[in-house]
C-alpha cells in the first residue's frame, strides 16, 4: 500500500472513531439535559405494593413513586412516571423511553451487564413461601416440588442456582402471575418477597401461607443506562443526601411501617 492510500485509510479509521465517540456522547443523558427539558421520566412498577401501586383515580403511588418525586424536586423539574413491567423495565430504559427506573429493581452483577445501579435506597427479603402443610425449610426440600417465581427475578436467580435438579421452577412474567399460580394450585410454593407474603396471607387466610426459608436480601437501586455517569453521580449524591436528611427514612416508615434499614454503599 502506498503512502497516500495508507493516509487515506488511517483518516477513515480516525473518522469512524470520532463518529463513534460523538454518538456515545450524544446518547448520554446528563443532569443538564433533564434540567433543560424540565422533566424527569421515571419507569416504575405499579403492581407491587407498597413500593408501586395505582390509586383509585389511576395514578401511580408508593415508595418508589415518592423517591422519584423527591428526585424531581431536587432536580427542580416535573416528574413523569411511566408504568413498566418486570420484563420490559430494561428495554424501556435502553430505548430512552425513561431516564431512570425506580422500579423495585434488585442490584445484581448479571443485570449490571446491561444497566448501571445507584447505591441502594431500599431493600426486600426474598423468600420461598407456601402453605403451612408444606414441609420446605431449605433448598434441598424443594426437590420434587413446583415453585413459581417471576422470570429472571432476584428470587429466580438463587432458586435456579441452588435448587436441586428435580425441583420444577415455574418461571412467569411477573409477581401477580406467579402468585396466581400458587393460589390456583399450579405451584406448591412461591419464590417472592416478604411483602407479597403478607398480602397473600391476609387475602387468603384459609391457605395458612407462611415463609418457608430465606433466599436473599435484595437491595434496590435507581437504575440507569450504562454510560450515563453524570446522572449516576448526581443520583448517588441525591440518595446520600436524603439518607442523611431523614427524608428517605420518612418515606420508608410511611410505606413499610419500619425504619430505614442500614443500606450498603459501593
Amino acid at each position: 500500500m502506498n503512502l497516500r492510500l495508507l493516509k487515506k485509510a488511517l483518516s477513515g479509521v480516525v473518522l469512524m472513531m470520532g463518529l463513534a465517540v460523538a454518538a456515545q456522547a450524544q446518547a448520554e443523558v446528563t443532569v443538564d439535559d433533564i434540567v433543560s427539558r424540565g422533566k424527569l421520566r421515571a419507569g416504575m412498577l405499579v403492581d407491587l405494593p407498597p413500593f408501586g401501586v395505582t390509586t383509585a383515580d389511576g395514578k401511580p403511588d408508593g415508595l418508589d413513586a415518592d423517591v422519584a418525586r423527591l428526585m424531581a424536586k431536587y432536580l427542580g423539574v416535573e416528574l413523569e412516571i411511566v408504568p413498566v413491567t418486570g420484563p420490559n423495565r430494561i428495554p424501556y430504559l435502553l430505548t430512552n423511553k425513561v431516564d431512570v427506573l425506580t422500579a423495585t429493581f434488585g442490584i445484581t452483577p448479571e443485570r449490571a451487564k446491561q444497566v448501571m445501579f445507584s447505591i441502594p435506597y431500599s431493600q426486600l427479603e426474598m423468600i420461598v413461601m407456601g402453605p403451612k402443610s408444606l414441609e420446605m425449610n431449605s433448598y434441598e426440600d424443594t426437590a420434587g416440588h413446583t415453585i413459581a417465581t417471576p422470570r429472571a427475578s432476584t428470587s429466580d436467580i438463587p432458586l435456579t442456582k441452588y435448587a436441586p435438579k428435580t425441583a420444577k421452577i415455574l418461571r412467569l412474567d411477573d409477581d401477580a402471575t406467579a402468585a396466581q399460580a400458587l393460589l390456583s394450585g399450579q405451584a406448591e410454593a412461591l419464590g417472592t418477597n416478604q411483602l407479597i407474603l403478607a398480602q397473600l396471607a391476609k387475602d387468603n387466610p384459609k391457605l395458612e401461607l407462611e415463609k418457608k426459608f430465606t433466599l436473599a436480601r435484595q437491595f434496590q437501586g435507581v437504575t440507569l443506562r450504562r454510560g450515563d455517569y453524570d446522572l449516576l453521580q448526581w443520583t448517588n449524591t441525591f440518595i446520600y443526601a436524603i439518607k442523611n436528611s431523614g427524608e428517605l427514612d420518612t418515606i420508608t416508615q410511611k410505606w413499610l411501617d419500619t425504619p430505614l434499614p442500614e443500606l450498603p454503599t459501593f
